[in-house]
């Protein structure tokens, strides 16, 4: 039976409190859960956004999250459940993911280096500065055009 979640912010809630009672690191299927006593209550670390356990993939980074997050020197270890031959959870949109934010990196220089273009260019008398006025006449004129060439379709 999967025991009740605790959400992290009431988790460090707890611990600025100096209300937690103990710890236990919970061998699971394929990584580690952190169970929180507190009270009469035990309650498994949840992930964020969500209500599920969350699951370490190691031993030594659930001891760490209790040892420096929870500020626990001492806790328990239950190996009753650990299965190291469990399948490794795997994340399948870690790739489209990491393409994502490759794509958008590439962008994003992209459009630096064309706003750079363009500061330097006014910078050095290569690009016009376009005021305001003169834009808005610009616009005037080629909306304008646009309108009579639609009218012109329409006969």
């Amino acid at each position: 039976m999967q025991p009740e979640t605790i959400d992290g912010k009431t988790v460090k809630n707890l611990v600025i409190a100096h209300a937690l009672n103990g710890a236990v690191v919970l061998g699971q299927p394929g990584g580690f859960a952190v169970l929180v006593k507190y009270g009469a209550n035990e309650r498994a670390v949840a992930a964020q956004r969500s209500r599920r356990m969350r699951i370490w993939r190691n031993l030594n980074t659930a001891a760490a999250y209790v040892r420096n997050e929870l500020g626990l020197e001492r806790f328990e270890i239950d190996m009753s459940e650990h299965d190291p031959a469990a399948a490794e959870r795997k994340r399948p949109d870690t790739a489209e993911r990491q393409r994502k934010l490759h794509e958008a990196g590439e962008q994003d220089a992209w459009f630096r280096g064309q706003v750079q273009k363009a500061i330097d260019g006014i910078a050095d008398g290569s690009n016009r500065v376009i005021f305001e006025d003169e834009w808005t006449e610009k616009a005037q004129l080629k909306r304008a055009d646009l309108q009579r060439r639609i009218g012109a379709q329409g006969r």
